[in-house]
């Protein structure tokens, strides 16, 4: 680097014949200059300008030395700035790992998205086992639940509720329960979290049964919502996956007066000085959209 810097100063200082106007162009003091030249002189061991008190002038070696270095300070120049066109525009691969059911979530946006940026390589994970951002090489993460990770960033992008839902032909055998208690005399589907084999709670206002009668278990989300389809039993899932079953009547919500607001969605992603015009770009895109929050959205 610090070969670079002479070898800047040294053109510079050929180009305008003054170490005082070649410091202006550079931003530092003319007396910098002067070193950085006299110290490329010691290391060619050669005299590259004639110096007087008024101007500088190139000796012979240091007009054959400008010649060629000035082409390689211009192909430099060319590089900045086209690392400066590419960094300016979202462009590249992004890589964006969700939860398995995110596909619903995200999957019917990103058309428009692909249309705003084509130079966007969308790389998409969806799985619901704990994600390391950073050493699996991750771009963006959306997550559920408190975040308090200090490599991280995060920005919100909307609550959510679950509901606890049944298909039409599995209430023709059961009766829709009418406060947490019946549920004692329902078949139960429950989710069980990939990281550590722990139940989803069903989160209540009144008191949960403790143990609530188990008719099946996964840990995979989908696997859950189409064995309620089914008719296989209850289930208790975030409510914007069976939006779309809730209004064409394949699922029925039960007891809603009794369930918690739910939880809240984020994006988040790894914290750095300069955050990436491709992750900036589809942050700001999930939040304008309210992908995972807006019950108009999906």
């Amino acid at each position: 680097m610090e070969n670079l810097n002479g070898l800047l100063a040294f053109v510079r200082a050929a180009q305008s014949q003054s170490f005082a106007a070649a410091a202006e162009r550079m931003g530092i003091s003319a007396s910098a200059v002067g070193k950085s030249v006299a110290r490329l002189e010691e290391k060619l061991s050669v005299r590259l300008f004639n110096r007087s008190t008024r101007r500088i002038s190139l000796t012979d070696e240091g007009q054959l030395f400008f010649e060629r270095c000035q082409n390689i300070v211009m192909q430099l120049e060319d590089a900045e700035q086209e690392l400066v066109r590419i960094s300016a525009a979202p462009r590249g691969k992004l890589r964006i790992t969700a939860p398995a059911i995110g596909y619903r979530m995200l999957l019917p946006h990103l058309p428009e998205f692909r249309r705003r940026y084509p130079d966007v390589e969308l790389d998409l994970d969806f799985s619901d086992r704990m994600v390391n951002v950073i050493d699996e090489g991750f771009d963006i993460a959306i997550r559920s639940g408190e975040l308090n990770s200090s490599q991280m960033m995060s920005r919100r992008l909307g609550p959510f509720r679950f509901a606890i839902v049944g298909a039409p032909h599995y209430f023709t055998g059961h009766p829709a329960p009418l406060t947490p208690d019946d549920l004692y005399q329902h078949a139960c589907l429950r989710y069980r979290f990939p990281g550590n084999g722990q139940w989803q709670e069903w989160e209540m206002t009144s008191v949960t049964p403790p143990e609530l009668p188990l008719a099946l278990s996964s840990n995979n989300l989908e696997s859950i919502l189409q064995a309620t389809v089914q008719g296989l039993g209850l289930a208790y899932v975030p409510e914007f996956i069976v939006r779309p079953y809730l209004a064409s009547g394949e699922l029925i919500s039960v007891l809603s007066a009794y369930l918690k607001e739910g939880g809240k969605f984020s994006v988040v992603w790894p914290s750095s000085r300069h955050m990436l015009p491709k992750v900036r770009v589809f942050i700001d895109f999930l939040t304008e959209k309210k992908v995972l929050g807006d019950a108009t959205s999906l």
